[in-house]
């Protein structure tokens, strides 16, 4: 097991950089093959707006990354987390940690993006995309983000974890990002099995529906139990399901700028 955290701890900003490409140059691949739906548009052009926004989550990740060492030592040096209550084996620590990261950094705040208007209108431009793709997993305004990143520094301060640990977390939520986004589709038998345990395709196209409430479900990232927790699991017929969303000029989601300004136009409503 430590060799296994030693090689986490030890990937290069490249290595890191491979796997977003590997991960997302699959499912490219996957749904271009077996699309769930054949979607009407253009495909690179699309593309365009949802990496130039990965191009900034990027960017910001690189400067929490620098609170984030001073964090970590932090918490290293105090033994402050609910990890340093408990002597359990290490794999099971780094399964509680990534639980845990999953709840607060994923669940908890997706449901709060979604619950308070201020955060809303940041992470309306996620939802805007009205041709859900493996791309559309990086669309996220820098505001959206930039919270989404302090929900994660909370999650290490409250568990107490280990750079080890955040880093595999990481990496299993690129994977489950564009697995969750991608526009394929699995027998209706195993994506209903599977979403017993872990958030299928089938369970972040209906989050992605373009009104209300059903926009309101289906927050979790990995783990399907907190939305069977918490009440906002939803499943249904997928075919039902019209991306974008009702409040804003769907004409415009690929138009860039507009997407920026977005969170400060006053003219859109909230609900």
């Amino acid at each position: 097991m430590s060799e296994f955290l030693s090689f986490f701890e030890s990937l290069t900003s490249l290595q890191k950089l491979s796997w977003v490409a590997i991960c997302m140059t699959f499912f490219w691949i996957i749904e271009g093959a077996f699309p769930a739906a054949v979607l009407s548009y253009k495909k690179w052009k699309h593309a365009t707006v949802n990496l130039f926004l990965l191009l900034t989550s990027m960017i910001i990740n690189a400067i929490f990354g620098i609170a984030a060492a001073g964090i970590f030592i932090w918490v290293s040096d105090s033994s402050f987390g609910l990890l340093y209550l408990v002597d359990l084996p290490v794999w099971v620590e780094l399964i509680l940690g990534i639980v845990l990261l999953d709840f607060i950094a994923q669940f908890g705040v997706h449901y709060l993006l979604h619950k308070y208007t201020f955060l809303w209108r940041f992470h309306m431009v996620h939802h805007s995309d009205t041709h859900l793709d493996v791309t559309s997993g990086t669309r996220h305004h820098p505001g959206d983000y930039i919270f989404r990143e302090l929900f994660s520094l909370l999650a290490v301060v409250i568990g107490g974890l280990p750079f080890a640990f955040y880093l595999v977390y990481r990496i299993v939520t690129i994977l489950f990002t564009y697995w969750t986004h991608a526009n394929f589709d699995l027998p209706d038998w195993l994506d209903k099995a599977l979403s017993y345990i872990i958030v299928t395709p089938r369970m972040h196209k209906f989050h992605h529906h373009y009104e209300r409430p059903w926009t309101d479900s289906n927050f979790g990232n990995i783990l399907s139990i907190w939305d069977r927790m918490f009440g906002t699991f939803v499943r249904a017929d997928v075919s039902e399901v019209k991306y974008g969303l009702d409040v804003i000029d769907n004409s415009r989601s690929e138009d860039l700028a507009y997407q920026l300004k977005v969170p400060f136009d006053k003219s859109i409503k909230t609900d």
